[in-house]
This record gives C-alpha cells, structure tokens and sequence, in this order.
C-alpha cells in the first residue's frame, strides 16, 4: 500500500502487553457493549514512533474492531495505576466512538446527554488518583431537584426501550 505520509503500518496490542490498560478496556468495552450492542469490542493498536526510526517507543490507541481509531496516543505512564489506566482509556475511547462514529457515547438515559470521565466520588486528582476510580458524570442535572448522574466505568445501566421496540425485536427474532 502507498504511504504518501510514510507512517509505519500499525499493528494489534497482544493481550496480556499491557495488563492495566487491558483491565481498563475490557471496563470499558462492557459499557459499549451494553450501550451500543450493535458495535463490536474496542482494542489496542500500536503505532511505533515515526520521529525516530532506531526508537522502540510505541504510541498505543484505542481503536474500533476494524482497527479506526481518532485522537491522542495512551499517555506514557498512564498505565502506573488502575485508577490512571481507566481514566486513560476511558477518554480515548470516547474520542474514538465519537469521532469514527458520529455518535454520542456514553449517553445519560435520563438528560439524553453525554456522559464524560471524570474523577471518583471520593475526590483525588483528575485521574481517580488518592481517591476512587473514574466514572462516567452526566451533568445534565444542576439543581437539588435533579442531580448529576454518576455511574462507576465498567456498570452502566442498558437503555430504556420503548415497549414498540422491544415488541419489533421479538417478531424479528421469531422471524429468523
């Protein structure tokens, strides 16, 4: 294939290459699959460094299952703990869904909104850091009377279904 950029050819991520990062995607990889069913599992491509031919360095993404991906590398070092490696991989995921897809991902089922990482309810730094692990913050509610919605990475909720949906999808499977 022609490479008018001459960037190398990247390349799958072998489970078990980076375990925090793993543990972080397959997190992640079940509130796509609860959210967006229809999509297949996200996974790692590396990428080794084009600045210098002789490095070792690798950049790692998060890409779809057809191997797309859009955004900034996985931070090095951002696999140090897990609360880092989730908070990583859950931003890069976000940006890849939404930028190769054109959707909206994760969406709050109440605010119709997007949902973002965010640090843990038990404080620490951006990254989950001291306190807990990310989760995925809806701010769509500011008030007493409707609060923000936060969900641990890795638990969201499937989304409500109309009954004339649901009643469509049963026919379908009967069909088959």
């Amino acid at each position: 294939m022609y490479d008018p950029f001459g960037m190398p050819d990247p390349r799958p991520v072998e489970p078990g290459e980076f375990p925090a990062w793993d543990e972080a995607l397959a997190l992640v990889n079940r509130d796509l699959a609860t959210l967006l069913p229809e999509q297949g599992p996200l996974r790692l491509m590396a990428l080794p460094s084009w600045e210098d031919e002789e490095s070792q360095d690798e950049h790692v993404y998060v890409a779809l299952s057809d191997g797309r991906w859009h955004g900034n590398d996985l931070p090095p070092g951002s696999d140090a703990t897990p609360a880092a490696a989730l908070a990583a991989v859950a931003e890069a995921a976000q940006d890849t869904v939404l930028e190769c897809l054109w959707q909206v991902w994760p969406e709050c089922t109440e605010h119709r909104l997007g949902m973002h990482p965010s640090r843990g309810a038990e404080g620490g730094d951006e990254s989950g850091g001291e306190g807990g692990l990310p989760v995925w913050r809806c701010a769509g509610g500011r008030d007493a009377r409707n609060p923000e919605h936060v969900r641990a990475i890795g638990e969201l909720d499937p989304p409500y279904r109309p009954r004339r949906v649901r009643r469509k999808e049963r026919k379908r499977r009967k069909a088959l």
